[in-house]
């Protein structure tokens, strides 16, 4: 049976992929698209490479457009999409694309976010290993309602790391992660920053100093894998590229464990997923090998000299990152397969 779907903020980044994704998926009828200042635009004005959904229209984001599907996906600004969620409590399933529903701490959302509190959502990273046991977090995805989607930094690091926390091969208390991210994941609003003529042929970091959004939901994941205290050094780098992360996270070794140990903690994370694979001892990732995949792909290194593990991971923020997990959530919440109209497949050159 075919499911409809509303998607808002469809003239946004994120809308936009998440539609792309949608559109080539058999269960869904993508019924709706929506938008605030855009509002009475065709869609294609806004996302000129959805030529199948050239036929919408967008409407305007209110609870009334957005009721009546089976699926809605909320793809707003931080702080807004929290105003919809009792306006479309009989909506069967609602999907997060921002960060009003990822948090479990108030105290947290106070102290980066700021505004009202919403509660959390189902967490839509699969693959991240939660408690004792090896249990995933799909095991909380099979038939929920309400799906928080993660932010691409986040999730990126936390798969980077949970493998090594759940195992106590490595210590969670000094962590330090440098990431090379693309602009696309900061949104479609115009913003001096993210212009071209600021960015090309720059390195710029930004959010230094433990101030970025998106380390209480490092340590959130972190801790449901065991990290009680888990202390991370966050600097994310905008580099040139529309899209894109690349994670370089490290962490120190635990005791007398063996190289062998280690690299098999991730090994036997990862070995069943489709979506994130462990590359072969020795080998790396580029951006580049990931780019409108919904892969995260991984290399590791043990750096005895400095008795750190490093992992260096890659995904495209905008698929792995925000609507392929969101998607992927979906296919689990319905009891669809997990990989129905997403695929691993990269995009090259």
């Amino acid at each position: 049976m075919t499911s409809s779907v509303a998607v808002s903020g469809a003239s946004g980044y994120a809308g936009g992929e998440i539609l792309r994704l949608l559109a080539a998926h058999p269960d869904v009828e993508i019924r709706t698209v929506t938008a605030h200042s855009n509002a009475g635009d065709p869609l294609i004005d806004h996302q000129p490479h959805l030529r199948s959904l050239a036929h919408l229209t967008l409407q305007p984001t209110t609870p009334e457009v957005l009721a009546g599907h089976d699926i809605v996906f909320l793809a707003l600004p931080h702080g807004q999409s929290g105003q919809y969620t009792d306006a479309l409590a009989d909506t069967a399933l609602m999907i997060d694309a921002g960060a009003d529903h990822r948090l479990t701490s108030a105290a947290a959302w106070d102290a980066f976010y700021g505004g009202e509190f919403h509660d959390p959502w189902t967490y839509g990273v699969p693959e991240l290993i939660v408690g004792s046991g090896g249990a995933k977090q799909r095991e909380g995805l099979v038939g929920a309602s309400r799906i928080a989607a993660p932010g691409c930094n986040a999730s990126t690091v936390a798969l980077s790391l949970v493998p090594g926390v759940a195992a106590g091969v490595i210590d969670p208390s000094d962590i330090v992660s440098v990431l090379a991210v693309g602009p696309s994941g900061a949104g479609k609003s115009l913003k001096t920053n993210l212009l071209a003529t600021e960015i090309l042929g720059s390195a710029n970091p930004y959010a230094v100093g433990g101030t970025h959004r998106h380390i209480p939901e490092i340590q959130q994941a972190l801790a449901a894998a065991g990290a009680a205290d888990a202390r991370i050094s966050f600097t994310p780098v905008l580099v040139p590229m529309a899209r894109g992360i690349l994670a370089t996270s490290t962490a120190p070794i635990v005791g007398d464990v063996t190289d062998a140990q280690i690299r098999a903690a991730w090994e036997q994370a990862y070995h069943d997923e489709t979506f994130v694979r462990l590359l072969p001892a020795g080998r790396f990732p580029r951006t580049a090998d990931v780019l409108g995949a919904n892969t995260a792909l991984m290399g590791m290194a043990i750096d005895r000299a400095a008795n750190r593990v490093v992992v260096v991971t890659a995904v495209d923020n905008l698929v792995k990152g925000t609507a392929g997990a969101a998607i992927q959530s979906m296919n689990i919440a319905l009891g669809l397969p997990e990989a129905t109209g997403l695929t691993v497949n990269g995009v090259a050159p």
